[in-house]
């Protein structure tokens, strides 16, 4: 394995600017999400809010990929590419945003109703984003990462969702992916040890049904097997030592 990157504070203060473009972004696109909208639409706003912030899409290009932004709807797990599909009432609607500012990366995804989703849907939304929120603890200076991919998969195993294991969270800074992967199951123990500076993307990604998930012929929508919901959500995370810094959060309201 390559070593982990360790941010410097001039770097630290570099991605939090980063990080919180992006919770810019992301807010605002989330906010389009409603009935009649296209998800062409949607990714057409984020190089839209991307440009008026001074950044850019760090997904754009990527490998290829065609989009500003991944959306992807329902069993779409990660990667939809924003096209002419209309967002209908029930929709659950995953939206996954990368910038790059200054030459750093912010990186954060949410998952969002279209009106009302049924009531298991909901679960699954509501259960993702805590799951999400629980594992954040567990990135701190001492710990090894298998402790927070543990943390995981045993929230989603005890409330019978399936856990995404072909796709992983990732280390994040001047490269969209660095050192480490982040799985979101693993063993207690196990994995490197979190040393302070590190900047990680914790991205839980949780089916209603089975983990098992396939590509589509586009080369990049990522499906559910069993046609059943995903949630997705996620976070560009700062290791301390002591308590993790969340530093894809809106700033305070002045």
């Amino acid at each position: 394995m390559s070593s982990i990157p360790i941010k410097s504070p001039a770097d630290i203060v570099k991605m939090r600017a980063a990080g919180r473009t992006a919770a810019i972004v992301l807010d605002r696109l989330a906010k389009l999400v409603a009935p009649g909208v296209t998800t062409g639409e949607i990714d057409r706003a984020a190089g839209e809010f991307m440009a008026e912030l001074g950044c850019r899409s760090a997904f754009l290009g990527y490998r290829g990929f065609p989009a500003q932004t991944c959306i992807s709807v329902n069993e779409e797990v990660v990667h939809g590419i924003g096209g002419a599909r209309r967002l209908a009432y029930g929709d659950l609607v995953k939206i996954d945003t990368g910038i790059i500012l200054d030459g750093w990366i912010g990186d954060t995804a949410t998952s969002v109703p279209c009106g009302a989703v049924d009531p298991e849907t909901e679960r699954l939304c509501i259960a993702t984003k805590r799951i999400l929120e629980g594992a954040i603890p567990f990135a701190v200076a001492g710990r090894r990462l298998g402790d927070l991919s543990n943390y995981i998969e045993t929230e989603a195993v005890k409330l019978g969702l399936g856990v995404v294991r072909e796709f992983v969270g990732h280390g994040v800074g001047r490269k969209l992916h660095e050192e480490p992967q982040i799985p979101n199951y693993g063993r207690k123990g196990s994995g490197p040890k979190l040393k302070a500076g590190m900047t990680l993307a914790i991205e839980p990604m949780i089916n209603l049904g089975v983990e098992k998930v396939r590509i589509l012929e586009d080369g990049w929508t990522v499906v559910t097997e069993d046609g059943k919901p995903s949630a997705h959500f996620e976070h560009t995370i700062l290791v301390t030592e002591n308590e993790p810094k969340v530093l894809t959060c809106l700033p305070p309201i002045a």
